[in-house]
């Protein structure tokens, strides 16, 4: 483990990485608590959680350990809330290359007779896919044709009339596929576009053809979907009954998509079997990425922190921060407690959101991840007349601006009474991504033990799909149209 004081480090090796291994303690307070060093076969990443426990009482973090450890005995004993959602737990190290490679197989027939592939799913059918997706992929690839790779689309997450509109427009002249998530195949938003699609797909494709570039990802047995995909001869992948939405980007839920789009799934699960191994419940506290991230979240809770701001330095993290709040906020807000999950994007935030986490209400906490090194390079011009007084920046790389902006401005926020945490991340590739979905899954579930609450199950979902149906006289749901329409009636 590394242990450092950042707050006396310089600025170079600060956003290197540097510091010194300090060996043979097991003992760590609040105040001595630094870095934690993830073992993989690359470069580390890293967990820097200082700036945080700077915030709390002496000893705050370590004081949650027996209680981290209770919960991540109980999540692998099995007798936790929602035991019967932990499908994801060993699920990094149950993929055999075998099923990526029937993954593979299928993403690469998609890739060979579609310009475009569209994913319908909403929640975590989706999010989780196109976090990876968006991370990986290049920024404007959506305003050139790339010849090896087809353009990857999002549906089934909105009923947006408009954008369904020019959803179909857009495809009516390319040949297109569809891969269609839902485990009951009934839910609104994802079915209502799948309908959409199969038809238009179908129409511009002949129904035989439609039939090799339509994949279905659902229930073994049952459901909607799954009676379709039978029906109509699909190839289809199962979402295993014991992996809900959130926790299910490493099933073919996440794969297939991620696989379409040209990305390395075999890498992508090679990082997460090795956080899988970095937070193991064998892991000490002290070392245990993991185990401290969800200690010093509960603590910060506990000192009044309720909002967790999920910020980024790099445009193409955007809808990782997306994911996250997913997993988060859906597996912690219940029984009226939980972190509320935000996030911003830095530097882009920092000038409307700025002003208030500098100097708004101190109830928040962030989490940065920080890129260590950018896969491209782009230095800073000089200007002959040096108008906007940038000269000072010429030859620098834009990321070493970058840098400096995100250290300068985490040393404000600190000093403005804000919590850091730091999760420095060496390079963003499908290794390191596979690294940060599987700590921050397993986080997620200890975290929600140790707030006391079930984090796999989300029954306030249903409460807005109830009135839905109900407004729109579904059968089955007479009793409660009856009802909130005499109430709509009586608010006048």
């Amino acid at each position: 483990m590394d242990i450092r004081d950042t707050d006396k480090l310089q600025s170079k090796a600060l956003l290197k990485g540097d510091g010194q291994p300090l060996h043979g303690t097991n003992a760590q307070s609040s105040a001595d608590i630094g870095k934690t060093t993830i073992s993989t076969t690359m470069k580390n990443i890293q967990l820097d959680i200082k700036k945080a426990a700077q915030f709390l009482d002496e000893g705050a973090v370590k004081r949650f350990e027996p209680q981290v450890k209770a919960a991540q005995e109980a999540l692998e004993a099995g007798t936790c809330p929602g035991n019967d959602f932990l499908g994801w737990l060993h699920l990094p190290s149950s993929i055999s290359p075998e099923f990526l490679n029937e993954v593979q197989a299928c993403a690469d027939v998609l890739r060979a007779n579609c310009e475009a592939v569209v994913v319908a799913g909403i929640g975590g059918s989706y999010l989780g896919a196109r976090a990876v997706i968006e991370a990986l992929g290049n920024s404007f690839s959506w305003l050139q044709r790339d010849c090896k790779n087809p353009t990857i689309l999002f549906a089934g997450n909105n009923i947006g009339e408009d954008y369904l509109s020019e959803l179909t427009e857009y495809l009516s002249d390319k040949k297109f596929g569809v891969i269609n998530i839902s485990k009951s195949g009934t839910t609104t938003e994802t079915a209502l576009t799948f309908r959409l699609l199969k038809k238009q797909c179908e129409a511009q494709r002949g129904k035989e053809e439609a039939k090799k570039v339509i994949v279905a990802i659902t229930d073994a047995k049952r459901g909607a979907a799954r009676t379709c995909a039978d029906k109509e001869g699909y190839t289809s992948f199962i979402i295993p009954d014991n992996v809900g939405g959130r926790f299910s980007v490493l099933t073919p839920v996440g794969l297939l998509p991620i696989a379409c789009a040209g990305f390395d799934i075999k890498q992508l699960v090679a990082g997460a079997q090795d956080m899988e191994k970095a937070c193991s419940k064998d892991v000490a506290f002290d070392e245990n990425p993991a185990a401290q991230y969800a200690a010093v979240r509960n603590a910060l809770y506990g000192a009044g922190k309720k909002i967790e701001i999920m910020v980024n330095y790099q445009p193409k993290l955007h809808f990782i921060s997306e994911w996250w709040k997913q997993l988060y906020g859906e597996s912690e807000g219940k029984e009226q407690k939980g972190i509320f999950p935000a996030s911003c994007d830095f530097t882009t935030d920092l000038h409307s959101m700025g002003q208030w986490i500098q100097e708004g209400e101190r109830t928040i906490f962030e989490t940065v991840i920080s890129i260590e090194e950018p896969n491209r390079k782009l230095l800073f011009p000089e200007d002959e007349e040096n108008l906007d007084g940038l000269n000072f920046l010429a030859g620098k790389r834009v990321d070493e601006v970058n840098k400096m902006a995100e250290l300068g401005t985490r040393l404000a926020h600190v000093d403005g009474g804000v919590p850091n945490i730091r999760i420095a991340v060496p390079k963003l590739n499908e290794y390191y991504i596979g690294q940060l979905i599987y700590f921050f899954e397993i986080a997620c579930g200890i975290s929600g033990n140790v707030l006391g609450v079930n984090p796999f199950n989300q029954p306030g979902v249903e409460a807005y799909k109830k009135n839905m149906f109900a407004l729109l006289d579904k059968p089955g749901y007479e009793a409660d149209s009856k009802a909130i329409k005499e109430r709509l009636a009586n608010e006048g």
